[in-house]
């Protein structure tokens, strides 16, 4: 190989590189935080599901992975991957006095 094949590979390798850096590497760290929050939640957390319904948790199900949240509306069962957030106190904005 000559010093053109070579340079004529470069753009490619870089775009390559970039890409890695800024799409995948990014992703694969949030669906690592996802699944460890999806693992660590327990009954009482507040949480919002991924359609936007806030609620309590009151029940989890290991068996078939369901978690039941308790709402204004009652109770409802969801998929324990439906689950986007907790909201608690630390994820929230501070309140202005």
């Amino acid at each position: 190989m000559d010093s053109g094949t070579i340079a004529s590979f470069l753009p490619f390798a870089a775009m390559i590189l970039v890409l890695y850096f800024f799409m995948i590497r990014p992703q694969m760290s949030k669906q690592k935080k996802e699944k460890a929050f999806l693992a660590e939640i327990k009954k009482g957390t507040k949480v919002v599901t991924s359609s936007g319904i806030h609620g309590k948790i009151s029940e989890i199900n290991a068996s078939d992975n369901t978690v039941t949240i308790e709402t204004g509306a009652g109770k409802i069962r969801f998929e324990r991957s439906a689950i986007s957030l907790e909201l608690s106190k630390k994820y929230m904005a501070p309140e202005k006095k």
